[in-house]
């Protein structure tokens, strides 16, 4: 899996979403052999923590900016 692995690096968050998306939806709708799933699950959590990468730089990057504008207050995000 170190090609996808390479391949997903290169992946932004939107285009990782939409191609974990896809592959959740494989899974779902079922008539898949157990190899094709477990390379399936495979790859969605190569997916899955690209995607997490991401997020925790950006949060990272956001943090950074309140605090170089004097604001060091930290709150959770909520997404709700």
């Amino acid at each position: 899996m170190t090609d996808y692995s390479e391949e997903v690096e290169k992946m932004t968050f939107e285009e990782a979403i939409a191609v974990l998306e896809n592959l959740v939806k494989d899974l779902e709708a079922g008539g898949i052999d157990l190899d094709k799933s477990i390379e399936i699950y495979e790859k969605a959590v190569i997916l899955r923590n690209h995607c997490r990468k991401i997020l925790d730089e950006s949060e990272r990057r956001i943090q950074k900016i309140m605090e170089s504008e004097g604001q060091i207050k930290t709150e959770d995000f909520d997404v709700n």
